[in-house]
This record gives C-alpha cells, sequence and structure tokens, in this order.
C-alpha cells in the first residue's frame, strides 16, 4: 500500500499474554483483589486510553467484577506495570500519568447499564481523581461534576532528573481549560505523597473554546476560540520552567458556531461510537521540523455526491479548498475522513473512496500532491479502520489496539510510478519518492531506470529535466532550513492540466499573528517562513540567468582573443576542479563511459560560475550559516546535478553494453549507439533550458556519436543549429581516425568551416591535405600583411631568386619573404615552424593546379 505502518505497539501482542500471565499467577497464589483479576477470555473491554510524551501507553480493562484496571506499557523497556484498579464498575473517559509514574489522573463516568444505582458522589455526572501509585496509597477528588473532564499530564523537557511539582491540565466539557500544580514529596525512603493536596493551586490556561488538539512531543496546546461568531485559532506552548505562553493567533475562515464540542489527542475515549463521529467535523493541525503550519478541516458531510476539506497552509499564506466525488451514487459514505501527518506531507483519505497525499513543503502546484480515486487498486489496500495521527509520525487504531508509525512506502510508490499513465500522477510519484530518502543511489538508479524505459512517454514535463533539479534538491535540502526557499524544487512554474477526480480553489488567508517576540527551536523557523511569505516576492529561486550571461562573455572574449584578469578565470576555473575532485571522491566505482578525461574549458567555466554565483546566492539570504558549510553544500550540489547526469550515461552504456572502445568510426553505428545517441540528445535539451553544467567531456562523446550515427546534412543540421558542438577534442580525433575518401574529405572540409579560426588553425595541421595546406597559407598570409606598409618595386624585387616564371606569384611571394626576414620572431606561425613564404607558394600552385585539373 502507499502508506507503510509499521506497528510499534499491539494490545493483542504486548498486553494480552502478560494480563493472562498476571491472572495465572493470582490464580495459582488464591490470590483475592491483589492481581489485575481480569477475565480471562473477555478482553473486549481493553483498550489504549492515552500516550504520553515518551510513548508509554496507558491502557485499561476490566475483571469480573467490573473494577476498572489501569496499566502501563513502558515503550523503552517493553515492560507492563500495573497502575492501579479501581474498585467500582465505571467508565473510563480519560487518564495520564506523570514521567515519573508516581501519579496517576483519571476521569470516570457511571457505566451505562440499566438499573444500576450511581456509584460516583451524589448530584455529580463526571469524577476527576488524583492518585498516589508509587506506593498506591491516597486518592484526592479534583472534581465531582456534571460535565466530562479530560486530564493530561505535562512533560518537561529536562528528563535527568525527578521534578518537585507536576502538571496537569484539565479541560471541561464547559469550554474551560485548567492548569494544577502538585507538589509531591518523598516520605519513608521512596515513597511519594502530595504535598498540601487540600489546596492545590490552579490557573485558567484558556476559556470560552470549542475545539483543542494536544501535542504530546512538542507539549502544545492548540484550541479555537469564537470571536463573535469568527474562528480564531491560538497555541499555547508549555515550558520546562513551569511557565507558558500564548505564541500566536491566527484567524480561520471556518464556521464551527453549530459543530458541538471536540477534543483532539486527549485520550481515546470510547464515549461516541466512530458511525457518530464521522458525522462531525474533522480538525487537526499538523506541523513538522521546517516551520510548517497546516490546518486540516473538513466540514460534517451527509450527502454522498461531494465532500469539500480545505488545508490552511499558514507558513505559505493560501489555503487550498479541494472538491471531490467519493464515487457512485450507491456509494454511500459511512466513515469519516482521516488526516495523517506524514512529515513533509499530509495524507487525506476516506477509506474506500480516495487518496490523497498533499505536499506541504511545495504546495503550490497540484501536479506536487497524489490524489487516487476509488479506481485505483491503492484505495483498496487503504486501512478502513479510523486512525488517530498523534504527534510526528505516530498513528493510533483505537479500535485494533496498535500503535504504528506511518511512512510512506517507497518500494510500493516505485512501482506504481512504473505502471501509472497520467503525467500528474508520475510528477507527484516523483518527487514523493525522492523525498523518502531512504537509500539514494539505490533509488536514483531505479528511477534513472524507469526514465530510460519513458523518455518520450511524459508531454507536460521533461523527465530528465525534473529528476535533476528534484534530486539534486533533496540531496541538499536536509542540511540546513530555508533551503526550500532558495533552491529550486522543480523545473516546472506553472500546471495547467486539470487532475481527474478533484477541482481546487486557492485563496490567501491571513497570516498568523505572532504573540512573541524572541523564538527558538520551531517557532524561529515558523516566523522565518511567516517573514518570507511578507516580504520575500518574488521568490528567491535560483535561477543561473546570471550565469548565462557572465559565461556568454566569457566565451566572446576568447573568441576575440581578449580576456579579462587571469587571475579572475583562474579562479573560475579553480572552481570547477573542486567540483569535479568532490564529485570523484564520493564516486569510487569506475566509469564505463570517456567522460572527465579532457580539458573541456568551456564547461569548466560553466561549472566554476555556477559555483560562484550559487554561493554568493546562499551567503546572501543564509543568515547564521558559516561560509564553510555553505561553501561545501555548493560544491556537493553542483557535484550532484554533475553525477545525476553522469548516472544517466551509465546506466544507458550499461543497458546497451556499449564500451569506449567502440566508438570506432571505421565501423557502422549500431542500434545501441543511436539509443545512447537519443538519450545524450534529450539530456542536451534537458540541461540547456536551465543552463546547467555537463560533466567535462559529454560534447566530444555526443559529437562523437553524431559523426556515427548522422547522415552528413543531418549532421552539419544539429551542428549549425547548437546541439553538436565542435569540440577540439572531437574534431581532433576525427580528423585523425577518418582516411581522406571523398565523402570523409567532405565532411573534414564542412567541420574545419565551421570551427572558430584559433580552434581552426590548430585542427588544419592535422590533416595532410591541400585543403588543409590552402587554409593555413590563408591564415599565414593573413597575418603577415596585417601590418604590412607598401615599398616600391625596384627595391624589393630580385628576379633571379624565383623559378617560377608567373609574375603576380613571384612578386606576391617576395613580399611575404621580405616581411618574415625583416621580423622573423613576430611573424613566426604559432606552433607551425615550417609554414613560411615556400610553404605558400607551394599551396598556391597545387591549389591552381587542382583549379585548372591538370
Amino acid at each position: 500500500m502507499a502508506l507503510r505502518l509499521i506497528a510499534d505497539f499491539d494490545l493483542g501482542k504486548d498486553v494480552l499474554p502478560w494480563l493472562r500471565a498476571q491472572l495465572a499467577a493470582s490464580a495459582a497464589a488464591g490470590a483475592g483483589g491483589g492481581g489485575p483479576g481480569v477475565l480471562e477470555n473477555n478482553y473486549e473491554c481493553l483498550r489504549v486510553l492515552n500516550v504520553e510524551r515518551n510513548r508509554n501507553i496507558i491502557y485499561t480493562c476490566k475483571d469480573d467484577k467490573g473494577n476498572v484496571f489501569f496499566g502501563l506499557y513502558d515503550y523503552q523497556t517493553k515492560q507492563n506495570e500495573h497502575l492501579y484498579t479501581f474498585e467500582k464498575d465505571l467508565q473510563v473517559v480519560s487518564c495520564s500519568v506523570n514521567r515519573e509514574k508516581t501519579l496517576l489522573a483519571t476521569s470516570l463516568v457511571q457505566a451505562a447499564k440499566e438499573g444500576k444505582s450511581n456509584e460516583l458522589q451524589p448530584g455529580s455526572k463526571c469524577l476527576t481523581l488524583l492518585v498516589e501509585i508509587h506506593p498506591i496509597n491516597n486518592v484526592k477528588v479534583l472534581k465531582a461534576v456534571d460535565s466530562y473532564i479530560w486530564v493530561q499530564f505535562l512533560y518537561p523537557h529536562v528528563e535527568s532528573h525527578p521534578q518537585p511539582e507536576n502538571h496537569l491540565l484539565l479541560l471541561s466539557e464547559e469550554k474551560y481549560i485548567e492548569q494544577f500544580r502538585i507538589q509531591v514529596v518523598q516520605e519513608d525512603g521512596n515513597r511519594v505523597v502530595i504535598k498540601n493536596s487540600g489546596h492545590l493551586p490552579r490557573e485558567r490556561v484558556a476559556e470560552d473554546f470549542v475545539w483543542a488538539q494536544w501535542d504530546m512531543s512538542e507539549q502544545r496546546l492548540y484550541y479555537i476560540d469564537l470571536k463573535k461568531s469568527r474562528s480564531v485559532l491560538k497555541c499555547i506552548q508549555f515550558y520546562a520552567d513551569e511557565h507558558f505562553k500564548l505564541m500566536f493567533e491566527a484567524p480561520l475562515d471556518i464556521s464551527l458556531s453549530d459543530s458541538g464540542f471536540k477534543l483532539v489527542n486527549f485520550g481515546y475515549s470510547d464515549l461516541q461510537d466512530q458511525e457518530e463521529l464521522s458525522k462531525h467535523l474533522t480538525l487537526c493541525v499538523f506541523t513538522n521540523h521546517t516551520g510548517s503550519l497546516c490546518v486540516c478541516y473538513c466540514p460534517n458531510f451527509d450527502s454522498c455526491e461531494q465532500i469539500t476539506y480545505s488545508v490552511f497552509y499558514f507558513h505559505k499564506g493560501h489555503s487550498k479548498t479541494f472538491t471531490t466525488t467519493p464515487g457512485s451514487v450507491d456509494s454511500c459514505v459511512t466513515k469519516g475522513i482521516t488526516f495523517l501527518n506524514l512529515d513533509y506531507y499530509v495524507a487525506v483519505y476516506l477509506p474506500g473512496h480516495f487518496f490523497h497525499l498533499l505536499n506541504i513543503q511545495h504546495p503550490d502546484l497540484i501536479c506536487h500532491s497524489l490524489f487516487l480515486t476509488e479506481n485505483s487498486e491503492v484505495i483498496d489496500m487503504l486501512p478502513h479502520s479510523p486512525l488517530q495521527s498523534l504527534s510526528g509520525s505516530l498513528v493510533l487504531d483505537s479500535c485494533s489496539g496498535k500503535l504504528y508509525r506511518a511512512l510512506l512506502n517507497q518500494s510500493y510508490l516505485l512501482e506504481f510510478l512504473w505502471n501509472t499513465r497520467l503525467d500528474c500522477e508520475r510528477m507527484a510519484l516523483l518527487h514523493c519518492v525522492l523525498s523518502c530518502g531512504r537509500d539514494p543511489r539505490r533509488l536514483e538508479a531505479k528511477i534513472i531506470q524507469w526514465i530510460s524505459e519513458n523518455i518520450s512517454a511524459c508531454h507536460s514535463f521533461d523527465l530528465i529535466r525534473e529528476f535533476i533539479i528534484a534530486s539534486s534538491y533533496w540531496s541538499i535540502y536536509p542540511e540546513t532550513s530555508n533551503m526550500d526557499k532558495l533552491l529550486p524544487y522543480s523545473s516546472l512554474l506553472t500546471w495547467d492540466t486539470e487532475i481527474p477526480g478533484i477541482t481546487l480553489v486557492t485563496e490567501e488567508i491571513p497570516l498568523p499573528l505572532m504573540k512573541v517576540h524572541r523564538f527558538k527551536g520551531y517557532w524561529e523557523k515558523l516566523n522565518s517562513n511567516l517573514e518570507y511569505v511578507k516580504y520575500s516576492k518574488p521568490h528567491l529561486y535560483y535561477n543561473n540567468s546570471v550565469v548565462r550571461r557572465e559565461w556568454h562573455n566569457l566565451i566572446s572574449e576568447e573568441k576575440t582573443g581578449k580576456r579579462r584578469s587571469t587571475v579572475y578565470v583562474r579562479n573560475i576555473l579553480d572552481n570547477a576542479i573542486k567540483v569535479i575532485s568532490n564529485l570523484e571522491a564520493k564516486n569510487l566505482e569506475p566509469r564505463l563511459t570517456p567522460l572527465f578525461q579532457e580539458e573541456d574549458n568551456h564547461q569548466q567555466l560553466l561549472i566554476g560560475l555556477m559555483v560562484s554565483e550559487l554561493r554568493d546566492h546562499l551567503l546572501r539570504h543564509l543568515q547564521g550559516v558559516e561560509k564553510k558549510k555553505i561553501e561545501q553544500m555548493v560544491l556537493d550540489y553542483v557535484s550532484k546535478l554533475l553525477d545525476l547526469i553522469c548516472q544517466i550515461l551509465e546506466a544507458s552504456w550499461r543497458k546497451h553494453n556499449l564500451h569506449p572502445w567502440a566508438l570506432n568510426f571505421n565501423r557502422q553505428a549500431s542500434a545501441a549507439e543511436f539509443a545512447v545517441f537519443h538519450i545524450m540528445t534529450r539530456i542536451l535539451e534537458a540541461t540547456n533550458t536551465l543552463f546547467l553544467p555537463l560533466p567535462p567531456g559529454f560534447h566530444t562523446l555526443h559529437m562523437i556519436l553524431g559523426v556515427r550515427c548522422l547522415p552528413l546534412h543531418n549532421l552539419l543540421h544539429y551542428i549549425d543549429h547548437g546541439v553538436l558542438l565542435l569540440t577540439e577534442a572531437a574534431v581532433t580525433r576525427l580528423m585523425k581516425d577518418l582516411d581522406n575518401t571523398e565523402k570523409n574529405e567532405k565532411l573534414k572540409f564542412s567541420i574545419i568551416m565551421r570551427l572558430p579560426p584559433l580552434t581552426g588553425q590548430k585542427i588544419c595541421r592535422l590533416w595532410d591535405h591541400p585543403v588543409s595546406s590552402n587554409i593555413i597559407s590563408r591564415n599565414h598570409v593573413k597575418r603577415l600583411l596585417q601590418n604590412y606598409n607598401k615599398q616600391p618595386w625596384s627595391s624589393v624585387m630580385d628576379k633571379s631568386s624565383f623559378s617560377v616564371e608567373f609574375l603576380p606569384l613571384n612578386y606576391f611571394i617576395h613580399i611575404l619573404t621580405d616581411i618574415e626576414s625583416s621580423s622573423p620572431a613576430l611573424y613566426a606561425f604559432e606552433g607551425h615552424d615550417n609554414v613560411d613564404a615556400k610553404f605558400v607558394e607551394e599551396a598556391a600552385l597545387k591549389h591552381t593546379a587542382m583549379l585548372l585539373g591538370l
């Protein structure tokens, strides 16, 4: 299934055997009421009551006399403990135990049995008790009222030593929240008792609320109160130093006036059955370590025709309201909607009807979230019992008594990626799989295999481009906060295609008003996100526009022979060397593809410029991060871009069983080489749009394959349109390896004529042919005559020194000879000492003879 539920606790496996053993031990000892005394064959009443911050689980059941038994499963030691037995037939509303396991708080109501007398205090509906359980001793009545009460001990962050004072929250159905301060002392050794139990200090935390949620991991209380019929979400943070603060207020555009009273994660009572709960609104708050704040809301729905739910992305400044039809008219909805927190995602699903995996880090484009309807087999594989999302990724199935860790099932999502046919699902699944972050090398290899099989299947986006950007992003994102605002997450800026089965409305929402001015941890990240929404428009995503402009300037200067400061260029090239070294250090396996085997000056300039610009971008916007760490992140990011391209090429070569020595100009190109050439062309197309660098040697390899795979007119068309680049290494190999057949001569001449002048002069020296001699001669003459000052004929002409009776040529060669002899050092042809006036004369005569057909 899309969700992977790993059971951390199971009442049937972790508690029942222990209870049976306790019962057997009690029976063998002839014990009466000293043991648990649980019925041997009737465990339907066994259920989970609460999960504390340290993941200790409190559960309850009844013995054959109806007495209420409280037990605790210690998450660390995997052991069960008997906490307390209440010797009356009552029903438990709520229960909590302090960290030291010395105090138990519980609220109970009369069991629903006909003709049964009231065992509570006269006139009270709910009894709230505080019990000393180390050892079992006094019982104090905190409240005896006609409304339900829920209890929750606070767990401070400091866990190294016992706390002298415990804090207990009481939530009343009468819509107020109190905090009790309970001091304990030790007597007679380890016996813990309540100090001044008759006068426990208390204070009001909140009142007039209609909804509340407890975050056990972060010790936060979220609640909603109604101000002039307007819903306002508030959050209180409880601290270890005995105080609490109101952190923010946020208006919510939802109607709660007639929704009754609801609590989330304050224990798991069976006062209402699940069918009754499904008729009430569903509302929950989700956060994660990146500073996200999401409110998920689904109003009551009685109709089978349409379901609407909203997600308020407060950390992004907007909300999205989704509307979907659960299925056919006959498929009525009998269960409530479920929201689950999956770190970077929120899962929304209705068992048997739909599954929606919402991307909360990048919610702008709907294609980055996965929506599946009941027609998908994924829906049938989701849990059908209602799940309750606790803090983090913990999920409780209160029906079965199981506690899970909910994770995205990477293997299943990969399989689904292979089988789906919709572009929107491909996009969402690609990002979802990459976000899982487990075994990235293996994961990338599988995605690359999928890309190679579906290279032309996507019409809405470029698979290679999206994979390179997304995978590079996830490789560096966890290293520091705010990366989601500074690095591109996707190659797409917009998505206009409808998602089948769902409609969407996006609205801007008021940002939360922070009520404090100094922040730490999560609150600092949330505040940073809110500040970004307020002041950072347009987005701060990095792009290579500056790199593109600077790179073109450097290449233009190179062609004209002008180059700015050598130190500047050297620094740029040093950046490239660092990236390549960083890449090679992380990749110890030998490469099949002949990359990184030449000094590709143009690509090295591009790599170095990207390092420089990206580093400056991050230094501007990442406040408080060490410069050294930023520099390493930049090297890792650019290295990852290049590594992914190398991986795609390596996979293609391996798939088609190619080897470097197979690239022989004298052999016929194989189908495998055509396939690799096609992949390389698609890589080039993907990177050119974003102006991303390529591994040095890529253009040389691409050119060699192009020569082998394409007819001459197609090859020249690719060259003229910049698809194939004439690198010096590729042209050098071509000139040396190809013989001088008529076809090859035409190819060589066509290529030489397209080379830049300086490169052309070097390449011509490698081709022993009259055409190249002619070109060399022309270049030599042009250079000699650039500064020529004409002199009288009589002073320079000596007829006896020329054997050719062709006066124009005699005169011209004499001028060249005179210029060469006057300044030999100045006019020597660089790298080719054999070129002189005599060489020019011979080349001219050969060329004339060719033209005359002699």
